[in-house]
């Protein structure tokens, strides 16, 4: 009954306008799709020749395909004769909501990207970073894990380790290691001087070039204070440091150099009796 009411020819206009709207909507559909790889393709190649991790590459990727894709799916939409206006605002607003939910974890992913695009360190470095001190296992989007020297694993949020200071222990070639020894006052400084020299020379880990400081740094309160500072390849830095503070101790008590250690001299004064 209805269908009399219902002109012919305004059906199969109707049809033939919805027909060719779906099939503009499926053509813009699969163009776009082609164009948004094509576009990601590019964007990672130009990323992999700038250097970047891998990581920070697929994730740039992966993100950028999602946005090419949803300015696709709304093209086809409109070609549909979907008012797009309203669902661009939803997306907006539920986009402003998560936002806010994941505050913390958004924190994370900027730091995450920031330590990869900027690398204040590398996997193998040796750093204090957000309140640990250990080597660096893996740098991710969102954490940092590192491996402390007593061989514990510690995850720390990226945006932790960013927002802090970053020593990197690996990123120069050689250090300074910095060693302060102490002999009692009436020790021969010259003596304690010659042997701390000798030492040092004959450590072949100990670099000639900048040469070793050894001088008197203090008079304390009850000792005479040595600085030694020797350089090395900052691999040898713990080795050297231990070493030496053992062979000193040695030669020290060989020589007959006296190490002080805190002490108080008290002088009892007792009046005499009438």
């Amino acid at each position: 009954m209805f269908e009399d009411l219902i002109p012919k020819d305004f059906s199969q206009e109707l049809l033939l306008e919805w027909a060719i709207s779906i099939g503009m909507a499926i053509l813009v559909f699969f163009i776009g799709r082609i164009i948004a790889n094509i576009i990601v393709k590019v964007a990672r190649h130009a990323m992999e020749r700038g250097g970047m991790d891998a990581l920070l590459v697929n994730f740039v990727a992966s993100i950028l395909r999602w946005v090419l894709m949803l300015f696709v799916i709304i093209a086809a939409l409109e070609q549909l004769g979907v008012d797009t206006t309203s669902l661009v605002a939803l997306l907006g607003a539920a986009g402003i909501a998560v936002g806010l939910a994941l505050k913390d974890s958004l924190q994370n992913f900027a730091s995450g990207v920031m330590l990869i695009v900027f690398r204040p360190f590398k996997n193998g470095d040796f750093v204090d970073a957000g309140g640990v001190t250990g080597v660096v296992e893996h740098i991710g989007i969102f954490t940092t894990i590192m491996k402390t020297p007593d061989n514990k694993e510690v995850i720390v949020p990226n945006g932790q380790v960013y927002g802090g200071t970053i020593t990197n222990f690996s990123a120069r070639d050689t250090r300074r290691v910095d060693m302060v020894f102490g002999i009692a006052y009436d020790a021969d400084i010259r003596q304690a001087k010659n042997i701390l020299t000798e030492i040092i020379n004959s450590d072949s880990r100990v670099l000639k070039d900048p040469a070793p400081v050894i001088a008197v740094s203090e008079l304390a309160d009850s000792s005479v204070n040595f600085v030694v500072r020797p350089w090395v390849n900052s691999a040898d830095y713990w080795g050297v440091l231990w070493d030496t503070n053992e062979k000193v101790k040695y030669a020290f008590d060989e020589a007959g150099v006296g190490i002080p250690f805190p002490q108080m001299d008290v002088h009892v004064h007792k009046e005499k009796e009438d």
